[in-house]
């Protein structure tokens, strides 16, 4: 559930107090698509917000509905069609309602089978024609939070269903902070601050004594009526600070504050309780079972990891699901560099190198503190993969990471020449110029300084520099002449 989210709705309850009227749209949504028209909507607005509590409000309010979910994780975001995977995973029995093409597209790129890179265009038609083929039986409703964390590929994607719905019986909602590139022009709602009648209610429910006026307008004041804001700041401030106001003296933003108070209370939890927090937030698929055998494999006993609660933040069930993202990542970055490392240590040895290879090697190079040829060479193998796949932004992340692991020269310039190349394909020019550098530096022959030459020039030429692309280019002719050649190691 988001922030005190719960399925009611009403005015009497905290979790949705002033929604009222995102809860009326919502609900006018999903009896449109019950009576067999399509809606999209995407709500916007601040980490806190509650988004989240609107979603889960909106999905407990579907129980006659087919539901399907994901989660924009922000450790994924490289990992290409990662969330249409969340979504279309429970929908893999239904494929062979789509046609033959479309099918073997989205099979691709789901890992399914191998084969070339497909077509966006039929992955976009397969996944489209694949919800409107279950919409037939049931009305759809599918939830996807956390927009803002999606991988490109995904995005993409989804974007492309969206703008084609009509008249599917299919509700689809997105979350998200600020929606990507992908996701712009569709119908959105943003959902802002709570009014100060509201935000002042909501912070009496959860404050034990009462507050002098002028303080509580103040907390009402700088929170902006973040709804989350209003729940958790008053937990990391004693009565005294809350009485005097002196818990507002702190300067970092809204949501550092929020990770501050979720820190506070992480800090109280006993040492194998906070070991399986930080597990959680390392494992991206929220898999239960991955979970409990990595934390197990780091000592954590599930007895004594969950004797005295998780204090809210984080619930195990069929699946692993933190309270909000910010206590994802409050866990996460609080957390010692070695003790990150050890977390996806353990992990990569309990994800089956068979079915999931490259989330292993993810994991692997998560957990490397240094130079490491082998696991280099496994993130090449995974870039090869996901390359297969149509994931050019997955395929660039493998590859750089890939490159801040080798130490040899010769192979330091090759994969840095791929990985600016990669780069170049995904559309992150900064990242590929910076990768062409690397391999001008560590080039050991003609060959590998001609091919990142002729890179840079390809650099300029798509980021709009094209004046500077001619003169690039020119160079590089001139470098393959033979007479130019000066590379260590050349035979004279």
């Amino acid at each position: 559930m988001g922030p005190g989210g719960n399925s009611s709705g009403q005015a009497g309850d905290t979790s949705l107090r002033g929604r009222e009227a995102e809860c009326a749209q919502l609900g006018q949504m999903l009896a449109a698509a019950r009576s067999g028209e399509s809606r999209v909507l995407v709500l916007r607005g601040d980490a806190g917000v509650g988004k989240s509590a609107l979603l889960d409000h909106t999905v407990n309010s579907a129980s006659d509905m087919r539901i399907l979910q994901a989660l924009g994780v922000e450790s994924e975001m490289e990992l290409a069609f990662a969330a249409l995977h969340q979504l279309c995973a429970p929908l893999l029995d239904r494929l062979t309602a789509i046609p033959v093409p479309q099918r073997t597209a989205l099979e691709t790129v789901l890992g399914i089978r191998s084969g070339a890179p497909p077509d966006r265009f039929l992955i976009g038609l397969a996944v489209l024609n694949l919800l409107s083929h279950v919409s037939e039986e049931r009305p759809l409703l599918c939830v996807v939070d956390d927009a803002q964390w999606l991988d490109r590929a995904s995005s993409q994607v989804l974007g492309f269903v969206a703008r084609r719905l009509l008249a599917e019986s299919i509700l689809l909602v997105f979350g998200a902070r600020q929606p990507g590139q992908d996701l712009l022009g569709l119908p959105e709602l943003e959902v802002a601050g709570l009014s100060d009648l509201d935000a002042r209610a909501l912070l009496d429910s959860v404050t034990p004594a009462r507050l002098d006026r002028r303080i509580r307008d103040r907390l009402v004041a700088e929170t902006q009526g973040n709804p989350l804001a209003l729940l958790e700041l008053p937990h990391g401030l004693t009565m005294t600070e809350m009485a005097g106001g002196l818990g507002l003296l702190r300067a970092d933003t809204l949501p550092g504050r929020i990770e501050q108070s979720f820190l506070a209370r992480i800090e109280t939890l006993p040492d194998e309780t906070r070991q399986l927090l930080l597990v959680a937030a390392a494992e991206p698929l929220g898999d239960p079972a991955l979970v409990w055998r990595a934390a197990e494999r780091l000592g954590v006993r599930a007895g004594t990891a969950g004797a005295d609660g998780l204090d809210g933040l984080l619930s195990i069930d069929e699946r692993v699901t933190f309270r909000h993202p910010l206590v994802r990542s409050a866990v996460y970055r609080a957390a010692t560099a070695d003790d990150r490392r050890a977390v996806h240590l353990a992990l990569a040895e309990v994800t089956d190198e068979r079915l999931d290879p490259d989330r292993r090697a993810w994991h692997l190079a998560s957990a490397t503190a240094g130079p490491d040829e082998a696991v280099a060479a496994e993130l090449e193998r995974s870039a090869e993969r996901v390359q297969a796949r149509g994931g050019l932004a997955a395929t660039a992340a493998f590859l750089q990471r890939a490159v801040a692991l080798t130490t040899d020269p010769a192979r330091l310039a090759d994969r840095a020449v791929a990985a600016a190349g990669a780069s170049l394909q995904a559309g992150d020019f900064d990242a590929a110029g910076r990768f062409v550098d690397v391999a001008e530096r560590n080039a050991q022959d003609e060959f590998q300084g001609v091919r990142a030459l002729l890179l840079r020039g390809q650099i300029a030429f798509s980021s709009g520099l094209g004046g500077d692309a001619a003169p690039l280019l020119l160079r590089r002719r001139h470098a393959s002449s033979p007479s130019t050649w000066n590379w260590p190691g050349r035979r004279t």
